[in-house]
């Protein structure tokens, strides 16, 4: 996987408001926020996208889920929230390092667009 922002910030090379962090993931909080809450959770192992991982990497996804349901308790969102994981450059991913998008504090409607 090529050097990208996300892995600069786990390498604490690039400032971000971090909000958890485990041995798996790092959350921070998105600075282009589409929600009052808007974190993103990233694995510490490289993984440019979803359609990279494979059956090795069911403990790590299930992880993420689990980081984004804790952080969404701690911001006070557990209730509703919605999260995201863009698959691709035609699917709006802009940063090829893994990444899901947890947002919540506002309604949200369906189709998501």
């Amino acid at each position: 996987m090529a050097d990208t922002l996300f892995s600069r910030i786990i390498r604490r090379e690039i400032q971000a408001d971090i909000v958890f962090e485990d041995e798996t993931c790092l959350a921070f909080r998105d600075i282009n926020p589409q929600a009052p809450v808007h974190i993103l959770i990233i694995p510490k192992t490289p993984l440019t996208r979803l359609t990279d991982a494979g059956e090795q990497d069911a403990g790590l996804l299930g992880k993420l889920l689990l980081a984004a349901n804790r952080i969404a308790t701690e911001q006070g969102i557990a209730d509703a929230f919605r999260i995201v994981v863009n698959n691709g450059a035609g699917a709006g991913q802009s940063v090829f390092h893994l990444h899901l998008h947890l947002l919540g504090g506002r309604s949200f409607t369906w189709p998501p667009g």
